[in-house]
Protein backbone atom coordinates (compact mmCIF):
# COMPACT_ATOMS: atom_id res chain seq x y z
CA UNK A 1 0.00 0.00 0.00
CA UNK A 2 1.63 3.23 -1.15
CA UNK A 3 1.89 6.02 1.55
CA UNK A 4 -0.56 8.66 0.09
CA UNK A 5 -3.13 6.33 1.27
CA UNK A 6 -2.15 6.34 5.06
CA UNK A 7 -3.05 8.66 7.21
CA UNK A 8 -0.84 9.05 10.09
CA UNK A 9 -1.99 10.07 14.16
CA UNK A 10 -0.85 10.14 17.77
CA UNK A 11 -3.80 8.98 20.05
CA UNK A 12 -2.76 9.99 23.79
CA UNK A 13 -4.78 8.89 26.59
CA UNK A 14 -5.14 10.71 29.93
CA UNK A 15 -3.76 9.05 33.17
CA UNK A 16 -6.05 6.04 34.71
CA UNK A 17 -7.25 4.86 38.41
CA UNK A 18 -4.77 2.24 38.88
CA UNK A 19 -0.95 3.10 39.69
CA UNK A 20 0.37 1.89 36.50
CA UNK A 21 -2.08 4.23 34.48
CA UNK A 22 -0.92 7.18 36.10
CA UNK A 23 1.72 7.99 33.86
CA UNK A 24 -1.59 7.58 31.06
CA UNK A 25 -0.59 6.11 27.59
CA UNK A 26 -0.41 6.51 23.74
CA UNK A 27 -0.63 4.79 20.56
CA UNK A 28 0.82 5.39 16.63
CA UNK A 29 -2.29 5.61 14.70
CA UNK A 30 -2.12 4.07 10.54
CA UNK A 31 -5.45 4.55 9.14
CA UNK A 32 -5.75 3.60 5.53
CA UNK A 33 -8.18 6.33 3.59
CA UNK A 34 -9.14 4.09 0.79
CA UNK A 35 -10.82 1.23 3.33
CA UNK A 36 -11.30 3.29 6.64
CA UNK A 37 -9.67 0.20 8.04
CA UNK A 38 -7.24 1.88 11.01
CA UNK A 39 -4.90 0.02 13.17
CA UNK A 40 -3.49 1.50 16.41
CA UNK A 41 0.09 0.56 17.35
CA UNK A 42 1.57 0.88 21.31
CA UNK A 43 4.19 -0.37 22.91
CA UNK A 44 2.72 -0.25 26.74
CA UNK A 45 2.14 -4.01 27.18
CA UNK A 46 3.70 -6.11 30.00
CA UNK A 47 2.69 -9.32 31.73
CA UNK A 48 2.46 -10.34 35.30
CA UNK A 49 2.33 -14.52 34.24
CA UNK A 50 5.85 -14.06 32.19
CA UNK A 51 8.32 -16.17 33.90
CA UNK A 52 10.33 -14.56 36.90
CA UNK A 53 7.91 -11.28 36.19
CA UNK A 54 8.21 -10.43 40.10
CA UNK A 55 12.32 -10.98 40.39
CA UNK A 56 13.09 -8.61 36.94
CA UNK A 57 10.93 -6.11 38.40
CA UNK A 58 12.92 -5.63 41.46
CA UNK A 59 16.03 -5.87 39.20
CA UNK A 60 15.23 -3.46 37.22
CA UNK A 61 15.39 -5.28 34.08
CA UNK A 62 11.45 -5.51 32.75
CA UNK A 63 11.13 -6.42 29.37
CA UNK A 64 7.99 -4.56 27.82
CA UNK A 65 6.28 -5.12 23.97
CA UNK A 66 4.74 -3.69 21.79
CA UNK A 67 0.88 -4.66 20.22
CA UNK A 68 -1.35 -3.69 17.64
CA UNK A 69 -5.34 -3.64 17.58
CA UNK A 70 -8.01 -2.15 15.64
CA UNK A 71 -8.20 1.27 16.81
CA UNK A 72 -11.87 1.13 17.45
CA UNK A 73 -11.70 -1.65 20.13
CA UNK A 74 -8.68 0.19 21.97
CA UNK A 75 -10.74 4.18 21.81
CA UNK A 76 -13.80 2.04 23.13
CA UNK A 77 -11.64 0.27 26.27
CA UNK A 78 -10.34 4.08 27.20
CA UNK A 79 -13.90 5.47 26.50
CA UNK A 80 -15.00 2.45 29.18
CA UNK A 81 -12.34 3.42 31.93
CA UNK A 82 -13.46 7.23 31.43
CA UNK A 83 -10.10 8.36 30.07
CA UNK A 84 -9.45 11.37 28.09
CA UNK A 85 -8.24 10.54 24.15
CA UNK A 86 -7.17 12.83 21.95
CA UNK A 87 -5.79 12.50 18.23
CA UNK A 88 -3.12 14.54 16.81
CA UNK A 89 -3.08 14.53 12.65
CA UNK A 90 0.51 14.37 11.97
CA UNK A 91 1.81 15.75 8.37
CA UNK A 92 4.52 13.15 7.16
CA UNK A 93 5.35 12.35 3.57
CA UNK A 94 4.16 10.07 1.61
CA UNK A 95 7.33 8.01 2.02
CA UNK A 96 7.56 8.87 5.92
CA UNK A 97 4.42 7.33 6.17
CA UNK A 98 4.74 4.37 4.56
CA UNK A 99 8.40 3.83 6.39
CA UNK A 100 6.56 4.64 9.67
CA UNK A 101 4.34 1.62 8.58
CA UNK A 102 6.77 -0.84 7.54
CA UNK A 103 8.92 0.06 10.68
CA UNK A 104 5.97 -0.51 13.11
CA UNK A 105 5.06 -4.03 11.60
CA UNK A 106 8.99 -5.10 11.62
CA UNK A 107 8.88 -4.07 15.63
CA UNK A 108 5.80 -6.41 15.73
CA UNK A 109 7.64 -9.30 14.70
CA UNK A 110 8.11 -11.92 17.28
CA UNK A 111 11.69 -11.45 17.17
CA UNK A 112 11.59 -7.64 17.88
CA UNK A 113 8.85 -7.23 19.90
CA UNK A 114 10.26 -6.57 23.27
CA UNK A 115 12.34 -4.14 24.48
CA UNK A 116 14.00 -3.30 27.37
CA UNK A 117 11.61 -1.11 29.76
CA UNK A 118 12.73 1.79 32.25
CA UNK A 119 10.13 4.27 34.04
CA UNK A 120 11.90 7.46 32.45
CA UNK A 121 13.89 6.97 29.13
CA UNK A 122 12.23 3.64 27.59
CA UNK A 123 8.27 3.27 27.93
CA UNK A 124 5.37 3.37 26.26
CA UNK A 125 6.19 7.50 25.30
CA UNK A 126 9.44 7.16 24.29
CA UNK A 127 9.08 4.09 21.78
CA UNK A 128 6.68 6.08 20.32
CA UNK A 129 8.39 9.31 20.17
CA UNK A 130 11.20 7.79 18.81
CA UNK A 131 9.06 5.40 16.14
CA UNK A 132 8.53 8.63 14.94
CA UNK A 133 11.45 10.35 14.75
CA UNK A 134 13.22 7.34 13.15
CA UNK A 135 11.33 8.45 10.16
CA UNK A 136 11.52 12.02 10.27
CA UNK A 137 15.32 12.21 10.16
CA UNK A 138 15.42 13.13 13.86
CA UNK A 139 13.82 16.14 13.50
CA UNK A 140 11.62 15.82 16.77
CA UNK A 141 15.18 15.04 19.24
CA UNK A 142 16.63 18.13 17.24
CA UNK A 143 14.04 20.13 18.33
CA UNK A 144 12.82 19.34 21.50
CA UNK A 145 16.31 18.76 23.12
CA UNK A 146 16.46 22.77 22.20
CA UNK A 147 13.47 23.59 24.35
CA UNK A 148 13.75 23.13 28.13
CA UNK A 149 11.46 21.09 30.13
CA UNK A 150 9.01 22.24 32.79
CA UNK A 151 9.75 19.49 35.58
CA UNK A 152 12.10 16.89 36.66
CA UNK A 153 11.47 13.39 36.58
CA UNK A 154 10.76 13.45 40.17
CA UNK A 155 8.26 16.16 39.86
CA UNK A 156 6.35 14.70 37.23
CA UNK A 157 6.24 11.30 39.31
CA UNK A 158 5.21 13.19 42.69
CA UNK A 159 2.34 14.87 40.58
CA UNK A 160 0.92 12.55 38.89
CA UNK A 161 0.95 9.78 41.80
CA UNK A 162 -0.71 12.42 44.40
CA UNK A 163 -3.65 10.38 44.37
CA UNK A 164 -2.33 7.64 46.42
CA UNK A 165 0.16 9.48 48.64
CA UNK A 166 1.99 6.18 50.42
CA UNK A 167 3.16 4.78 46.86
CA UNK A 168 4.10 8.29 46.20
CA UNK A 169 6.20 8.73 48.93
CA UNK A 170 7.85 5.26 48.66
CA UNK A 171 8.71 6.53 44.96
CA UNK A 172 10.00 9.89 46.38
CA UNK A 173 12.01 8.93 49.11
CA UNK A 174 13.70 5.40 46.62
CA UNK A 175 14.35 8.31 43.40
CA UNK A 176 17.81 9.37 43.81
CA UNK A 177 19.19 13.20 42.52
CA UNK A 178 19.56 11.86 39.23
CA UNK A 179 15.47 11.99 39.29
CA UNK A 180 16.03 15.92 39.74
CA UNK A 181 18.32 16.31 36.84
CA UNK A 182 17.03 19.70 34.82
CA UNK A 183 14.95 17.84 31.35
CA UNK A 184 14.72 19.49 28.08
CA UNK A 185 11.89 18.94 26.51
CA UNK A 186 12.56 15.53 24.54
CA UNK A 187 13.52 14.10 27.69
CA UNK A 188 10.26 14.86 29.32
CA UNK A 189 8.48 13.35 27.13
CA UNK A 190 8.70 10.23 28.64
CA UNK A 191 4.92 11.18 29.67
CA UNK A 192 2.44 10.67 26.64
CA UNK A 193 0.64 14.46 27.81
CA UNK A 194 3.95 15.95 27.03
CA UNK A 195 5.00 13.95 23.97
CA UNK A 196 1.76 15.25 22.75
CA UNK A 197 1.97 19.00 23.72
CA UNK A 198 5.39 19.25 22.45
CA UNK A 199 4.46 17.56 19.01
CA UNK A 200 2.88 20.82 18.63
CA UNK A 201 6.17 23.02 18.98
CA UNK A 202 8.22 20.35 15.98
CA UNK A 203 8.05 21.75 12.23
CA UNK A 204 8.96 19.18 9.56
CA UNK A 205 9.68 19.70 5.88
CA UNK A 206 6.91 19.67 3.93
CA UNK A 207 6.98 17.92 0.28
CA UNK A 208 7.64 21.55 -1.67
CA UNK A 209 10.34 22.16 1.13
CA UNK A 210 8.79 24.49 3.32
CA UNK A 211 8.57 23.95 6.75
CA UNK A 212 5.48 23.25 8.63
CA UNK A 213 3.58 22.00 11.76
CA UNK A 214 3.77 18.24 12.36
CA UNK A 215 0.87 18.38 14.25
CA UNK A 216 -1.80 19.31 11.19
CA UNK A 217 -4.87 19.29 13.29
CA UNK A 218 -5.59 17.80 17.07
CA UNK A 219 -9.39 16.60 18.31
CA UNK A 220 -10.67 15.84 21.46
CA UNK A 221 -11.99 12.02 21.24
CA UNK A 222 -13.53 12.04 24.35
CA UNK A 223 -13.61 14.10 27.83
CA UNK A 224 -11.83 13.04 30.96
CA UNK A 225 -14.61 11.56 33.59
CA UNK A 226 -11.57 10.91 36.17
CA UNK A 227 -10.61 13.35 38.49
CA UNK A 228 -7.14 14.69 36.99
CA UNK A 229 -3.81 15.06 38.43
CA UNK A 230 -2.85 18.11 40.08
CA UNK A 231 -0.80 20.75 37.79
CA UNK A 232 2.04 21.01 40.34
CA UNK A 233 3.46 18.35 42.54
CA UNK A 234 2.79 18.77 46.42
CA UNK A 235 4.95 20.13 48.37
CA UNK A 236 6.06 17.36 50.93
CA UNK A 237 8.01 20.27 53.30
CA UNK A 238 5.80 21.22 55.67
CA UNK A 239 4.09 17.55 56.09
CA UNK A 240 7.12 15.70 56.75
CA UNK A 241 8.47 18.44 58.96
CA UNK A 242 5.07 18.43 61.24
CA UNK A 243 5.45 14.61 61.16
CA UNK A 244 8.83 14.66 62.63
CA UNK A 245 8.35 17.02 64.66
CA UNK A 246 5.23 15.42 66.57
CA UNK A 247 7.14 12.51 66.58
CA UNK A 248 10.21 14.04 68.20
CA UNK A 249 7.90 15.48 70.94
CA UNK A 250 6.64 12.41 71.66
CA UNK A 251 9.54 10.54 72.09
CA UNK A 252 11.57 13.57 74.18
CA UNK A 253 8.27 13.65 76.23
CA UNK A 254 7.68 10.31 76.85
CA UNK A 255 11.53 9.40 77.26
CA UNK A 256 11.96 11.44 79.78
CA UNK A 257 9.27 10.31 82.09
CA UNK A 258 9.43 8.05 84.97
CA UNK A 259 6.14 6.69 84.50
CA UNK A 260 6.14 2.89 83.08
CA UNK A 261 3.76 3.58 80.16
CA UNK A 262 5.52 6.24 79.15
CA UNK A 263 8.91 4.29 78.71
CA UNK A 264 7.04 1.71 76.95
CA UNK A 265 6.04 4.40 74.69
CA UNK A 266 9.12 5.32 73.97
CA UNK A 267 10.31 1.85 73.27
CA UNK A 268 7.44 1.23 71.06
CA UNK A 269 7.83 4.57 69.16
CA UNK A 270 11.27 5.01 68.69
CA UNK A 271 12.03 1.06 68.10
CA UNK A 272 8.90 1.79 65.30
CA UNK A 273 11.42 4.91 63.92
CA UNK A 274 14.47 2.70 63.71
CA UNK A 275 13.34 -0.73 62.33
CA UNK A 276 11.50 1.57 59.46
CA UNK A 277 15.12 3.69 59.20
CA UNK A 278 16.97 0.91 58.99
CA UNK A 279 14.52 -1.22 56.67
CA UNK A 280 14.31 2.33 53.87
CA UNK A 281 18.12 1.80 54.55
CA UNK A 282 18.66 -1.50 53.27
CA UNK A 283 16.04 -1.31 50.36
CA UNK A 284 18.37 2.17 49.29
CA UNK A 285 21.67 0.14 49.44
CA UNK A 286 19.80 -2.92 47.60
CA UNK A 287 18.60 -0.73 44.69
CA UNK A 288 21.77 0.94 44.41
CA UNK A 289 23.99 -2.35 44.47
CA UNK A 290 21.84 -5.37 43.17
CA UNK A 291 19.34 -2.94 40.71
CA UNK A 292 19.12 -1.64 37.46
CA UNK A 293 17.38 1.01 38.68
CA UNK A 294 19.80 3.98 37.92
CA UNK A 295 17.17 6.30 39.45
CA UNK A 296 17.60 5.25 42.84
CA UNK A 297 21.31 4.75 42.96
CA UNK A 298 23.74 7.02 45.04
CA UNK A 299 20.63 8.04 47.05
CA UNK A 300 21.05 10.96 49.43
CA UNK A 301 18.21 9.43 52.15
CA UNK A 302 21.23 6.85 52.89
CA UNK A 303 22.37 9.74 55.34
CA UNK A 304 19.25 9.70 57.03
CA UNK A 305 17.92 6.24 56.86
CA UNK A 306 20.79 3.77 57.79
CA UNK A 307 20.74 0.32 58.35
CA UNK A 308 23.13 1.36 61.84
CA UNK A 309 19.69 2.33 63.14
CA UNK A 310 18.68 -1.51 64.07
CA UNK A 311 21.82 -1.68 66.76
CA UNK A 312 19.98 1.03 68.38
CA UNK A 313 17.03 -0.72 69.16
CA UNK A 314 18.43 -2.87 72.04
CA UNK A 315 19.29 0.60 73.88
CA UNK A 316 15.60 1.69 73.82
CA UNK A 317 14.54 -1.36 75.46
CA UNK A 318 17.33 -1.48 77.90
CA UNK A 319 17.54 -1.22 81.74
CA UNK A 320 20.59 1.40 81.26
CA UNK A 321 21.61 2.90 78.32
CA UNK A 322 25.41 2.58 77.15
CA UNK A 323 27.77 5.22 75.78
CA UNK A 324 28.16 3.59 72.78
CA UNK A 325 24.66 3.31 71.83
CA UNK A 326 24.25 7.43 72.86
CA UNK A 327 27.45 7.82 70.38
CA UNK A 328 25.58 5.95 67.64
CA UNK A 329 22.78 7.88 68.03
CA UNK A 330 25.05 10.66 67.44
CA UNK A 331 26.61 9.61 64.20
CA UNK A 332 23.17 9.27 63.19
CA UNK A 333 22.29 12.32 63.92
CA UNK A 334 25.66 14.04 62.59
CA UNK A 335 25.13 11.98 59.23
CA UNK A 336 21.08 13.80 58.96
CA UNK A 337 22.92 17.00 60.11
CA UNK A 338 25.58 17.07 57.17
CA UNK A 339 22.59 16.07 54.79
CA UNK A 340 21.33 19.04 55.31
CA UNK A 341 24.01 21.43 55.14
CA UNK A 342 25.16 19.05 52.10
CA UNK A 343 21.50 19.90 50.77
CA UNK A 344 21.87 23.53 51.81
CA UNK A 345 25.01 24.26 50.09
CA UNK A 346 24.05 22.45 47.19
CA UNK A 347 26.88 20.19 47.36
CA UNK A 348 24.50 17.50 46.64
CA UNK A 349 21.70 17.82 43.75
CA UNK A 350 18.92 15.40 45.58
CA UNK A 351 15.96 17.44 46.38
CA UNK A 352 15.39 15.45 49.55
CA UNK A 353 14.84 18.32 51.78
CA UNK A 354 11.51 17.10 52.92
CA UNK A 355 12.95 13.73 54.20
CA UNK A 356 15.94 15.91 56.06
CA UNK A 357 12.66 17.69 58.10
CA UNK A 358 11.41 14.60 58.80
CA UNK A 359 14.27 12.54 59.96
CA UNK A 360 16.66 15.18 61.41
CA UNK A 361 14.46 16.19 64.44
CA UNK A 362 13.49 12.35 65.33
CA UNK A 363 17.47 11.66 65.62
CA UNK A 364 18.01 14.77 67.52
CA UNK A 365 15.12 13.66 69.86
CA UNK A 366 16.75 10.06 70.09
CA UNK A 367 20.18 11.27 70.91
CA UNK A 368 18.74 14.02 73.28
CA UNK A 369 16.78 11.42 75.34
CA UNK A 370 19.90 8.98 74.91
CA UNK A 371 22.13 11.70 76.68
CA UNK A 372 20.10 12.60 79.63
CA UNK A 373 19.78 8.67 80.57
CA UNK A 374 23.34 9.01 80.46
CA UNK A 375 23.85 12.50 82.77
CA UNK A 376 21.14 10.77 85.16
CA UNK A 377 23.04 7.96 85.52
CA UNK A 378 26.14 9.51 86.48
CA UNK A 379 24.47 12.06 88.55
CA UNK A 380 23.44 8.94 90.95
CA UNK A 381 19.83 9.82 90.05
CA UNK A 382 19.45 6.80 88.14
CA UNK A 383 17.48 6.22 85.07
CA UNK A 384 13.78 5.99 84.86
Amino acid sequence: MPGAQLEVSLLTYGPGNIYWERFGHDAIEIRDRNSGESVSFNYGMFDFNQDNFLLNFARGRMRYRMDAVRTAEDLAWYRGEGRSITRQYLAMKPQQRAQLRDFLLWNLRPQNVQYDYDYFTANCATQVRDALDRVLDGAIRQQLTQRPGDMTWREQTDRLMAAQPWLMLLLDIGLSGYADQPLDAWQESFLPSVLARELAHVHVSGEDGTLRPLVASDRQLAPSRLTPPPAQPPDLRLPLLVAGGALSLLLVLTGKSRKVWAQRSFAVLGSAWLVLAGLAGVLMLGLWTLTAHQAAWANANLLLFSPLAWLLIPALWGTSTTRRSHLLAWLLLTLAGFGLLANLAGLIAQRNLPWILLALPVWLALAHVLRWRIGNRESGIGEP
